[in-house]
């Protein structure tokens, strides 16, 4: 599985924009349906807020990626 490390300024990124950082979705939109169909894991667990805040140290699964925020 591939392992992509994506470093964020703030205190926390939204799922949502975190695809879209990462470049694995092409839009917003995109991102919210993959989300929402249940493909994108967070820390282990399926996750469907597409809101949902991530924080350095949790590991997003999507699509046999991993995004490390950090």
């Amino acid at each position: 599985m591939e392992r992509q490390l994506v470093s964020i300024q703030t205190e926390f990124i939204k799922l949502d924009a975190l695809l879209k950082l990462a470049n694995l979705v092409g839009s917003g939109g995109e991102a919210k349906v993959l989300i929402q169909e249940g493909e994108v894991s967070v820390n282990g667990e399926v996750c469907t807020m597409r809101g949902k805040k991530l924080r350095p140290g949790d590991l997003v699964s999507f699509q046999n990626r991993e995004i490390l925020v950090q």
